[in-house]
């Protein structure tokens, strides 16, 4: 009987077959896929032969997570998404954004399309990721707005998840704007939550990008395929921005991914007694963030020539800081 690996037509069907039995978050799958391509690492998951680059325990455990969710309709289910709604590109394509590369061993499989991919291919200067509270209050939906509004008069592409709140409000007033925009999707081909930045904004031309895929066959860690998210958010973009955000808020996980990539970092203060600032607040008062009150403060952060790709400053790059925000454990309470 045929072996996954020879079931699979080359390594786009290979990788999408991975971003199905191999969680988003999965640093040993992305280190031995980095080394040998989808083809080879299916091949090793189902076989006796060594890693490379893992010891013989190690092996065993990788080995063991991925099996269990090799089901004998995994290659049927490859099958249904070609052709469909969705894209799928690679690293080796040409419109596959180089800033992802940045993440390293965490980089995704491939990504998910439907849309305009051209965007993807835009300097990082020319993108800025907006992300936020889904609990936003008028006042920072109104903030997110005027920013992205002047992004979209500087042709800059906007970034955003595709959740209610900032993400929500960064959508619609880019796309009334007739700006550019990409929604990055947690749930890739098949997303766990609705488009919300779609039904926002009424219409979704030109907004929709990438996403990560869960493992499909259960239900995944929704903690680490938002993570993976929030990385793909970070790396995206040249500079991410909060607007608004609580401490504890997910959101607070692209800003630190972002920090750690050498990308720039904005928030924009608000009034002390509204919860939902008090992240941003945080983040200034640290100096972990730069201050942005009105949109050339933006231009001028995505612009800065601090601001490379880590691929250009080397890995472990901190733009000003050798320390992460004291901002509590993340959660997603906002």
């Amino acid at each position: 009987m045929a072996t996954l690996a020879e079931r699979m037509q080359g390594e786009r069907m290979a990788r999408v077959a991975l971003s199905m039995v191999a969680e988003p978050n999965d640093s040993t799958t992305g280190r031995v896929l980095a080394q040998v391509g989808g083809v080879e690492t299916l091949r090793l998951v189902e076989s006796n032969d060594p890693v490379p680059g893992l010891a013989r325990a190690d092996t065993m455990i990788w080995r063991e997570r991925l099996a269990a969710r090799v089901t004998p309709d995994l290659p049927d289910r490859v099958a249904e998404t070609q052709g469909g709604e969705f894209g799928t590109l690679l690293p080796a394509d040409k419109e596959w954004p180089a800033g992802l590369d940045d993440l390293g061993e965490r980089a995704s499989y491939l990504l998910w399309t439907r849309g305009a991919t051209s965007f993807l291919t835009a300097a990082l200067s020319n993108r800025v990721t907006i992300t936020g509270s889904r609990a936003a209050t008028s006042y920072g939906e109104h903030v997110a707005g005027e920013l992205v509004t002047s992004l979209a008069d500087e042709e800059r592409v906007v970034v955003s998840g595709d959740a209610y709140g900032i993400e929500g409000a960064a959508h619609k007033s880019v796309l009334a704007a007739c700006g550019q925009t990409i929604a990055v999707s947690a749930g890739g081909a098949e997303p766990s939550l609705p488009c919300r930045a779609q039904r926002a904004a009424g219409s979704h031309r030109r907004c929709r990008a990438a996403g990560e895929r869960a493992a499909a066959g259960r239900r995944a860690d929704e903690t680490q395929v938002f993570l993976a998210r929030n990385r793909l958010l970070a790396a995206l973009s040249g500079a991410t921005v909060i607007p608004e955000a609580g401490p504890r808020s997910g959101s607070m996980t692209t800003v630190i991914a972002a920090h750690e990539l050498g990308r720039g970092v904005g928030a924009v203060p608000g009034p002390v007694t509204s919860a939902t600032s008090s992240g941003p607040n945080q983040l200034i008062r640290q100096g972990f963030a730069q201050l942005i009150t009105e949109p050339s403060e933006l231009l001028v952060l995505l612009d800065a020539d601090e601001v490379p790709s880590r691929a250009a400053t080397g890995p472990g790059v901190r733009q000003q800081f050798d320390r992460r925000p004291q901002l509590g454990r993340p959660g997603r309470s906002l």
